[in-house]
């Protein structure tokens, strides 16, 4: 693969990126204008996915991303050696236009296979098959029925759908599957396909409501919102197999061979099946996610701590949900979670800090929430006289909190001397960021400058990045929602 990799990337030097003139339109959807393929993502340093919302794909679980889309991502972004950027959207018609426009690299949808979508864009090889199945509520007391009496009252048969309103989404493989089937049956079906704003889920909750009576949609997903909503019926099928796989622009040859290369090989290890089976094969896991307040599909909540960081992040002045990224990747909110080390708590404080920062028992996520704000605080504090912006001053807080505040004043230094721009020192990227890994090296960590000695720095670095992805994954999954002011106010007060 890397010498693949090579290959493309020194092809790709001689090839330009940027918009096509053809403005060919195939129905409402654009063909293929934007020309980003895969050595021009390997430059770049990042594949840009598009994923639907929906409880299966992406979603938050605990303060964790997960998702068989979300895993799968990963995967590939490792193979291909390149980082993840996911932008979550709605609708197949809308997401297809954003592939074609460069919003994204990889259309990472559990898309339908089928000719009018071949058109405009290049499918990779399946990952599994599913069928559509019909959606539909059980009669009323229909745990006080027999199967035969329950099915007597339900939809068994595509006829039995003539004059009868049936919701899809617009722009799925849903719509043109009902309007075949009326041809079929030689009788109407009542197709209403819904607004794309809807997430692909939005349908088979309002017939578990009794919002609408019938639905379409996959088995896959139609089985796994049965497990939440006991009241639904799935098991009238409405088409024959068919294959679920991405899709990649069609002027992007060299992204779809990696993809399809890629996926080749993992399915063929357990982990593809190990994924499959956590998301579409575990009724019990799913059920127990959807129930839970701390599922972002249904919910807002990342742990049963976030009123106390909302309170903390009031103090620092920071959006609640990256001070929750900063407690997950401490502790992954675990109260008396214990490093190797000796720190411990929501903020894995060590109890000499902790103690200066007003907290007796570690293990008391007040306390520690309270002593850990404090010392983001001092940090910040520090800092703003010689990082002005606010950005990058982020950064060296971060750094400071996981290494220790002398590590970092060491690589600044380090900085100032080396760098020919004075300026480098207040720039984090490319710049502290450098001179701080150099501290595992004697000719460096021995420079009379240094303070702190030897440090083997890659953690803090890393710390700062999975820090900072994490928040762009709540930000996406979980609203910003303001507490009262005042009574934090008077509850910090108050202490």
């Amino acid at each position: 693969m890397l010498a693949f990799l090579r290959y493309v990337f020194v092809i790709g030097i001689f090839m330009s990126v940027g918009i096509s003139c053809d403005p060919t339109q195939t129905g409402e959807l654009i063909k293929p204008v934007y020309r980003f393929d895969l050595e021009a993502i390997v430059r770049r340093g990042y594949i840009r996915a598009l994923v639907d919302n929906n409880s299966t794909s992406y979603f938050i679980y605990r303060g964790k991303a997960m998702g068989y889309e979300y895993e799968l991502l990963q995967l590939l972004a490792k193979h291909l050696q390149v980082k993840l950027k996911i932008t979550v959207t709605n609708g197949v018609d809308h997401a297809i236009q954003q592939l074609q426009a460069g919003e994204g690299d990889i259309l990472a949808f559990p898309l339908t296979i089928n000719k009018p979508r071949k058109e405009l864009i290049a499918f990779t090889q399946p990952h599994f098959n599913t069928y559509q199945v019909l959606v539909q509520r059980k009669p009323e007391r229909w745990r006080t029925l027999t199967q035969d009496k329950i099915d007597a009252s339900l939809v068994r048969t595509p006829a039995a759908l003539s004059g009868k309103r049936v919701h899809v989404m617009k722009g799925t493989s849903h719509a043109m599957r009902m309007r075949n089937l009326s041809e079929e049956i030689g009788m109407d079906i009542d197709v209403v396909e819904d607004t794309l704003t809807i997430e692909s889920e939005g349908l088979i909750r309002q017939v578990a409501t009794g919002e609408i009576d019938y639905a379409v949609a996959d088995h896959t997903m139609a089985q796994v919102n049965a497990a939440y909503y006991p009241n639904l019926d799935v098991r009238t099928v409405l088409s024959m197999s068919q294959q679920i796989a991405w899709g990649v622009r069609k002027n992007s040859p060299t992204l779809l061979q990696a993809i399809d290369e890629w996926l080749h090989q993992i399915k063929k290890a357990p982990t593809f099946m190990v994924i499959y089976n956590r998301y579409f094969k575990s009724p019990r896991t799913s059920l127990t996610r959807m129930r839970s307040d701390y599922f972002s599909y249904g919910g807002n909540r990342l742990s049963p701590y976030d009123y106390l960081i909302k309170q903390g992040a009031t103090r620092l002045g920071w959006d609640w949900r990256l001070l929750a990224a900063v407690v997950y990747q401490e502790s992954k909110f675990d109260p008396r979670g214990e490093s190797w080390a000796g720190a411990r708590g929501l903020m894995q404080l060590m109890p000499e800090t902790a103690r200066r920062f007003g907290a007796r028992d570690l293990n008391d996520p007040q306390q520690s929430i309270h002593a850990g704000v404090g010392y983001l605080k001092y940090l910040d504090r520090y800092w703003s006289r010689s990082i002005p912006d606010s950005s990058e001053r982020l950064k060296f807080v971060l750094a400071s909190y996981n290494a220790g505040l002398t590590h970092i004043q060491d690589a600044k230094k380090l900085t100032e001397k080396y760098s020919d721009d004075s300026e480098d020192s207040a720039q984090w990227d490319d710049h502290v960021q450098v001179y701080l890994l150099k501290k595992s090296d004697p000719r460096f960590y021995r420079d009379p400058l240094v303070s702190a000695g030897y440090c083997k720095c890659e953690e803090p670095v890393n710390y700062i990045k999975d820090v900072l992805d994490r928040y762009e994954e709540y930000r996406v999954h979980i609203k910003d929602d303001v507490i009262d002011l005042q009574a934090v106010q008077s509850s910090v007060t108050a202490r």
